[in-house]
């Protein structure tokens, strides 16, 4: 091969675009015959096909290049004896088929997989993982998705974290970047989708939701504005005193989960979806009221973990709320987290409490696993019932307990 002259011939910018039509149908293991043709070509490319071809190439808007056309002078110029092929590889170096690259790309991304293997309670999400794309569309690459699937099984392999500790300090600890989990980074959505995973974590989103979720695997964003309302819980100087003088405490996540605070409740403790049931019971009872912990709607991180603390030290959880398609969401979400029993909160105990004053039940319809005949009674009556319309029932049930 005359390299000297082929690339004099073929290797100038005016016909790059002739080689690279070429070279992609080499990659796709397509003949090189037939034309190619370029839409709105210079002056300069047309006088470049000319000379190539030693005629002028047609006129018209776009110019058009047999392909067999250019190998036949290419071999009986003897500039490339083997023809466009050769000459193709000479100017560009070796061509792989697309199905070797698209095959060992396969292989590659594969490779990369198998950092999440072994990883114990996600083998679902990680084969989830395989199929959603969500690495790729983060990743982009077999090379990147490497580094972030080896980052993000070094991460979870910490998880969950007991005690609990501040977020950036995890970060800084496991990665060594104390921003390696920050919003947006991939590696970030990728640790949320195996938490939700892990913990049973609800799906959601926005920044609240997020510090939840983080939370739920031990990891505080923020430890001291998700907080829990409580009534009657011991476990430190001030807790004390406060249950002492029958008045309600509100605990954050780092109280509940930083030192050595110690909490000893009684056999048995309740949980309300309302605050007001919280209030009552300190006007009522005060210092006579047995451990009461308040969601204030959907649990947050510290009423999560806080529950979780008195349920594995022992106590018995029991747990009401409203009468309504929402109250029963939330009663369902925390069944998932922590285990409880009804509290007056069954079909039975709804019948009881329905009266002709009750509000429309409206909002799209829920299950009540604890009691499926509960939701089937919802639907039935139809009628919302909050906890505030049967306070006088549960402090009752608060001043009879042990």
């Amino acid at each position: 091969m005359d390299t000297v002259r082929l690339r004099r011939l073929l290797g100038g910018p005016d016909l790059t675009w002739l080689v690279e039509r070429a070279r992609r149908r080499m990659e796709r293991e397509e003949p090189l015959t037939g034309g190619v043709s370029l839409g709105a070509p210079t002056e300069a490319q047309r006088r470049a096909a000319e000379s190539l071809l030693g005629r002028p190439p047609g006129g018209g808007r776009s110019l058009t290049i047999r392909l067999d056309a250019v190998d036949a002078v290419l071999r009986r110029s003897g500039i490339s004896p083997d023809g466009l092929a050769s000459a193709v590889m000479a100017l560009t170096g070796p061509v792989v088929p697309l199905r070797e690259t698209r095959a060992d790309e396969d292989r590659a991304w594969q490779t990369a997989y198998t950092r999440l293997d072994q990883l114990p309670g996600l083998a679902a999400w990680a084969a989830r993982l395989r199929a959603d794309g969500l690495v790729r569309r983060l990743a982009r690459t077999p090379e990147s998705a490497d580094d972030l699937l080896a980052a993000t099984a070094r991460v979870l392999r910490e998880l969950p974290a007991d005690p609990a500790v501040s977020l950036p300090a995890f970060a800084a600890r496991v990665l060594g970047s104390a921003h390696a989990l920050d919003d947006g980074t991939p590696l970030a959505t990728l640790t949320l989708s195996a938490i939700r995973a892990l913990t049973g974590f609800p799906d959601g989103s926005g920044t609240e939701w997020r510090r939840e979720a983080w939370a739920s695997a031990g990891l505080l964003r923020d430890e001291l504005s998700s907080t829990v309302l409580t009534l009657g819980l011991k476990g430190n100087p001030a807790l004390d005193w406060l249950t002492g003088s029958g008045e309600p405490a509100v605990l954050t996540l780092r109280q509940i989960t930083v030192g050595e605070t110690a909490f000893f409740p009684a056999d048995t403790v309740y949980v309300c979806e309302n605050p007001a049931v919280v209030a009552a019971a300190a006007d009522t009872l005060g210092a006579l009221c047995p451990p009461l912990v308040c969601l204030q709607g959907q649990p947050s991180a510290a009423a999560l973990t806080l529950l979780r603390r008195l349920a594995d030290g022992g106590a018995a959880l029991r747990y009401h709320g409203d009468f309504d398609w929402g109250g029963l969401r939330i009663a369902a979400a925390l069944l998932t987290r922590v285990p409880w029993t009804p509290w007056r909160y069954t079909a039975a105990d709804y019948c009881e409490a329905v009266t002709d004053r009750g509000a429309p039940l409206t909002g799209i319809p829920a299950a009540s696993p604890w009691d499926p005949s509960l939701a089937e009674a919802l639907a039935e009556l139809g009628v919302r019932v909050e906890e505030e319309a049967v306070l006088d029932v549960l402090m009752d049930d608060l001043a009879s307990a042990p």
